[in-house]
C-alpha cells in the first residue's frame, strides 16, 4: 500500500492524519484548508522527521529555488534536497558542507539555526531550521531580497550624503576610529577640512539647483585629486573634508592642498553658467593635533577659519594657539549677545569735509563698544562677530535709529552716514525700518545717507539694486563704499546712479608719492564729476595728500587730518 509520504511527495503537501469512522468529511475539509494554507504561505516549508529524512514541502518551496514541483521525494535527505536545488534549480549559492555541519551541531543541541542564503541571481533567503518535539525539524525559506536591499540603502543613506554621493560625517567618524588605531602604532593622519568661497553668492545670484549643481562638481573634482586610500567627505553646506591616512610626512597634505585649489579654481561648467570659485583649506594632522576623531576634526576646522580670516584662498595648520584665540571669540561673542541689552553700546562720528571750502558736510556714524571689563572693543573685533552670528541686524537698527536721533540736532546743513552690512540688506525689514527711524527721529530723508560695499551688489544684484531704489525713493541718499577693492565697480556705477563714491584709503596712503595711485584717483574722481556724483577721499592724513586730492577735483576728504571720530557730546565745537 501506499505510503502517507507517498501522497505527500505527488502532491507536495502535508500527508492526511490517519482518519477514524464517520469522520471522512470533516477530515476532508480540514485536509482542504491545510492545503490551502501551505499553497499559499509565502514562506517554503519543508518538515524533516527523527530520522533526519523528508516528509514533505510546500510549493513555494520549490518556486523560489527553480524546482519543478515533484523535484523531491518523501524520505530523502535533505542532502539530497540541497543536490537538487544546485543541479535543478542551479540558483543555491551557499557553502552545503558549511550549512550541513552548523544545523547538525544545532539539532543536536536542539537549537534553532538561523542562515542567510545567497542564490546566484542575486537574491537572499532566510532560513529557521527549529527542532520539533519527539525529533525531527521544520525549515522555513523566505524571500528577504528587497527588505535586505532596503536596508542596506538605509544604511548607505545614513552614512553618505544624499546630493554627492560622499561619505557624510557618520561614515567618517567611523572610518577615522579605525585609521587612528594605526596611527596610534605610529602612522600619520591628516584632517584637511575645505570650505568653498564665494559659494553663498552662486546661490543667491543663480538659485539654489545651480548651487547644488556646483557642489557635485567640486566634489567629482576632490575625487579626482584624493588618493585611494583617501576619504573624501562631505561635512554639509559647501565644506567637505579629506581624509589622508599613511603619509611619510605632515607635508604631505600641503601637496593635497594646493592640488585640490588649482583644480578647483579652473572655471565650472554649470547648467550653461561658467562659476568660479575659490576654496580654502584648515589642516590637522594625528597624532601631533589629537588621537580623538572629534578634536581632530574641530582643530581642522579652526584652522579653516583661521585660513579664511587671513585671506580666502589659502591653507592653514592648526595651532595650539588658535583654540585660545577661539575660546576669546566665544567669550567676545556671549558679551555681545549681552552688550545690546545692558547698553554698552555708543556711537561715534567722524566728519567728512569739503576739499574746496573746508566746511564739514557729513558726518559718518562709526559703532563702539563700552565693554564692562574689556574697555573700548575695537569694531574690526566685534564687527565680523556680530555678522556671523546674525546679531548685525538687531545691532545695525540700534545704529540706525540712534545716529537720527542724534544727527536731528545737527546744523541742517550735515547729513549722517550710516553704514549696512550685507545681512541687514537681505532683511525685508530693512526698508520698513529706514521709515520707521527717519520718523520717529523726524530727520529730514535727505539727510540720511546710506553706505554700502560692492560686495553686497555682487551677492544679489537684482534683489539689493531693488531695495536701493526703493530707499532712494524715500529721500535717503545711497553712497558706495570703499570703491575700487570690488571687481566690478564700473558696471555697478551704471546699474544704480550712486550719489556718493568713496574711495579706499589703500589709494590715499602713497597718493602723493606714487604715479598710480595718483591716476586711480584722477580717473575716479573725473568719473564721479561725470556721473553727477560726491567723491569721498578716506584715510586722508596728512597735507600732502589733501593738497594732491584738491588737485584731482575730488569733493570730499575723510580723515585723521581733520578729525578722528568723536562721541555725539564731542561735536558741538564743530557747530560754533
Amino acid at each position: 500500500m501506499e505510503s502517507k509520504a507517498s501522497q505527500i511527495a505527488a502532491d507536495g503537501n502535508k500527508p492526511l492524519p490517519p482518519q477514524s469512522p464517520g469522520s471522512g468529511e470533516c477530515a476532508q475539509s480540514d485536509d482542504q484548508l491545510l492545503d490551502t494554507v501551505l499553497s499559499n504561505m509565502v514562506q517554503g516549508l519543508l518538515m524533516f522527521d527523527a530520522d533526519r529524512r523528508l516528509l514533505f514541502y510546500n510549493q513555494r518551496y520549490a518556486g523560489m529555488y527553480g524546482l519543478p514541483r515533484d523535484f523531491a521525494k518523501p524520505g530523502c535527505t535533505l542532502r539530497d534536497v540541497l543536490d537538487h536545488c544546485l543541479q535543478v534549480g542551479g540558483v543555491l549559492a551557499a557553502d552545503v558542507e558549511d550549512y550541513l555541519a552548523r544545523l547538525d551541531e544545532s539539532l543536536s543541541d536542539g537549537r534553532t539555526l538561523n542562515s542567510r542564503v545567497n542564490a546566484s541571481d542575486g537574491r537572499i533567503f532566510s532560513v529557521m531550521d527549529k527542532p520539533l518535539p519527539g525529533g525531527g525539524w521544520l525549515s522555513t525559506h523566505e524571500d528577504v531580497t528587497e527588505s535586505q536591499r532596503a536596508h542596506a540603502q538605509i544604511a548607505h543613506m545614513a552614512r553618505h550624503d544624499a546630493l554627492t554621493g560622499l561619505p557624510n560625517r557618520v561614515l567618517m567618524r567611523e572610518w577615522l576610529e579605525h585609521e587612528l588605531k594605526r596611527v596610534r602604532r605610529g602612522d600619520i593622519l591628516a584632517v584637511l577640512c575645505f570650505g568653498l568661497d564665494h559659494f553663498k553668492s552662486v546661490n543667491d545670484a543663480l538659485g539654489h539647483p545651480i548651487g547644488d549643481a556646483l557642489l557635485e562638481s567640486v566634489a567629482d573634482r576632490l575625487r579626482s585629486c584624493a588618493r585611494d586610500i583617501d576619504m573624501v567627505v562631505r561635512l554639509g553646506g559647501d565644506e567637505f573634508a579629506v581624509i589622508m591616512t599613511q603619509l611619510g610626512q605632515p607635508d604631505d597634505a600641503v601637496v593635497l592642498a594646493r592640488r585640490v585649489r588649482e583644480t578647483i579654481n579652473k572655471p565650472f561648467w554649470v547648467e550653461g553658467h561658467q562659476v568660479v570659485v575659490d576654496i580654502t583649506c584648515g589642516i590637522s594632522v594625528a597624532p601631533t593635533d589629537g588621537t580623538d576623531p572629534d578634536l581632530l576634526l574641530k582643530n581642522a576646522d579652526m584652522a579653516l577659519y583661521n585660513a579664511k580670516s587671513d585671506g580666502r584662498g589659502s591653507y592653514r595648520f592648526f595651532e595650539s594657539e588658535m583654540d585660545q584665540r577661539m575660546k576669546v571669540r566665544r567669550g567676545l561673542e556671549l558679551d555681545l549677545r549681552k552688550a545690546l541689552l545692558n547698553g554698552e553700546f555708543e556711537m561715534y562720528y567722524q566728519p567728512l569735509v569739503n576739499l574746496q571750502t573746508s566746511q564739514i558736510t557729513t558726518f559718518e556714524a562709526l559703532l563702539r563698544w563700552n565693554h564692562p571689563t574689556r574697555g573700548l572693543v575695537s569694531p574690526g573685533d566685534f564687527i565680523p562677530i556680530a555678522e556671523e552670528t546674525g546679531l548685525i541686524v538687531q545691532i545695525g537698527e540700534w545704529v540706525l535709529r540712534t545716529a537720527c536721533k542724534e544727527a536731528v540736532n545737527w546744523p541742517g546743513h550735515i547729513k549722517v552716514a550710516v553704514n549696512l552690512s550685507p545681512i541687514q540688506l537681505k532683511d525685508r525689514k530693512l526698508l520698513d525700518l529706514v521709515k520707521s527711524a527717519i520718523a520717529e527721529s523726524g530727520l529730514q530723508a535727505s539727510r540720511l545717507q546710506l553706505e554700502i560695499t560692492e560686495s553686497i551688489l555682487m551677492q544679489n544684484t537684482f534683489a539689493t539694486l531693488s531695495l536701493l531704489h526703493e530707499l532712494r525713493r524715500l529721500g535717503a541718499q545711497i553712497a558706495m563704499d570703499d570703491f575700487g577693492i570690488g571687481y566690478s565697480s564700473l558696471s555697478y556705477l551704471r546699474s544704480f546712479p550712486f550719489d556718493k563714491i568713496k574711495i579706499d584709503r589703500s589709494f590715499i596712503t602713497d597718493i602723493a608719492n606714487e604715479a598710480e595711485p595718483l591716476a586711480i584717483v584722477n580717473a575716479v574722481a573725473g568719473l564721479a564729476k561725470c556721473l553727477n556724483m560726491v567723491s569721498t577721499a578716506e584715510g586722508v592724513e596728512t597735507s600732502e595728500q589733501r593738497a594732491t586730492l584738491q588737485s584731482t577735483g575730488c569733493t570730499e576728504m575723510q580723515g585723521y587730518l581733520f578729525s578722528k571720530a568723536r562721541p555725539a557730546s564731542a561735536l558741538t565745537e564743530f557747530f560754533n
